[in-house]
């Protein structure tokens, strides 16, 4: 059994793992992760609540405010024992510095990729596995090998009772993907789709598919909806 509970409870832990232990006849096991506190702030200024005032801010008005997906992938993206600083205004801007936005764009962009190749190369074969020997961009081969880190990475995750790994993990996958994307502005050659070589332009495109799919699986795990498309 796996109870979570607010780090101020701390000194009833002992006692009810012991309790659930004489009662189950040692047969039970109760795990316990304390989370700390979570500060609701506004700009970077704190959020003021008082229970003797009775100011406080619900969940249901934060879910209303910054949406579902926003509100549970950053509930879980810092170690239970961390305080976590909850600034709406950052959660709800397009920018790198939200994890949530740059996470979603990336899968969005994939999408947005496997569109565009449709259109141009609606008679293509689909990319198989073999074309990936043709990938030999540095950066290219660092998104791969991370890709194919993703089953171990829940796997530790799981065994730590720490979500908050597959937040980093995703955070950096999206982080290589979009320096693909910025190289590919730079330098014809490396973009996604080159017309002029269609093996090679297969091969990006399983690289891209698995990125969607790794990304997709993540924010699954957390009860996050992956979009398909989002306005730049």
């Amino acid at each position: 059994m796996i109870n979570v509970w607010g780090a101020d409870h701390v000194g009833t832990v002992k006692r009810v793992t012991s309790a659930v232990k004489a009662i189950t006849e040692q047969k039970g096991h109760l795990d316990v992760i304390l989370c700390q506190i979570v500060n609701f702030m506004e700009g970077g200024q704190p959020v003021k609540m008082s229970k003797r005032a009775g100011t406080f801010i619900e969940i249901r008005d934060v879910v209303e405010k910054v949406g579902k997906d926003a509100f549970r992938f950053m509930m879980i993206s810092r170690k239970s024992d961390a305080h976590l600083d909850f600034d709406f205004q950052k959660v709800l801007e397009k920018t790198r510095d939200n994890p949530v936005f740059y996470i979603q764009y990336a899968h969005a962009r994939c999408h947005s990729v496997m569109r565009m190749a449709k259109e141009l190369m609606p008679q293509g074969d689909e990319p198989s596995c073999d074309s990936l020997g043709l990938l030999n961009d540095e950066d290219e081969l660092q998104l791969i090998k991370l890709l194919a880190g993703w089953p171990r990475q829940v796997e530790i995750a799981a065994l730590a009772r720490e979500p908050h790994r597959l937040c980093y993990y995703l955070y950096e996958i999206a982080q290589q993907f979009h320096m693909l994307w910025n190289k590919g502005k730079d330098n014809a050659l490396l973009r996604f789709i080159v017309p002029q070589n269609p093996e090679l332009t297969k091969a990006r495109l399983l690289m891209i598919q698995g990125m969607a799919h790794v990304i997709a699986s993540g924010l699954q795990l957390f009860g996050v909806t992956p979009v398909e498309e989002m306005r730049e």
